[in-house]
């Protein structure tokens, strides 16, 4: 079996923080929105067909449970989450990874897609690692 590595393009804007069971848990480095990225520590995924049955219910549950650390960390920040966006996008970065993404009414970008809008503002130290710790303990 190959060791799971994480596609190197998501170096580039987000950060690694945790392992869940199943999940790579990074951290999106844009401050304008809480966001997460699940991505399965399994080689080879492409599409969510290509997990195991036991496996797609595990990213389903973690996925649930990343949308409740994304309303969490959106009401830390006093911005709490008026809709949770849940993605399997995979145009750039075709390993199999998921998007979880709170969304408030007066974003920069509502009620566009977050992806090629606007200007990315990278979390300060002290919000990052704020964040960090709270995914660390979630």
């Amino acid at each position: 079996m190959t060791a799971f590595v994480a596609d190197p393009a998501f170096d580039a804007g987000s950060l690694a923080v945790t392992d869940w069971p199943l999940c790579q848990v990074r951290l999106q480095n844009d401050a304008r929105f809480p966001w997460l990225i699940l991505i399965p520590r399994v080689s080879g995924l492409v599409e969510i067909e290509d997990l195991t049955p036991d496996d797609r219910t595990r990213f389903l549950d973690e996925g649930l449970r990343a949308g409740a650390l994304v309303r969490q960390m959106g009401a830390a920040l006093e911005r709490p989450v008026d809709k949770l966006n849940m993605a399997a996008l995979g145009n750039v970065t075709a390993q199999l990874h998921l998007h979880v993404i709170g969304r408030r009414r007066d974003d920069p970008v509502w009620p566009d897609p977050v992806w090629g809008r606007g200007t990315v503002r990278p979390w300060s130290d002290a919000g990052r690692e704020t964040l960090m710790a709270m995914i660390r303990a979630a």
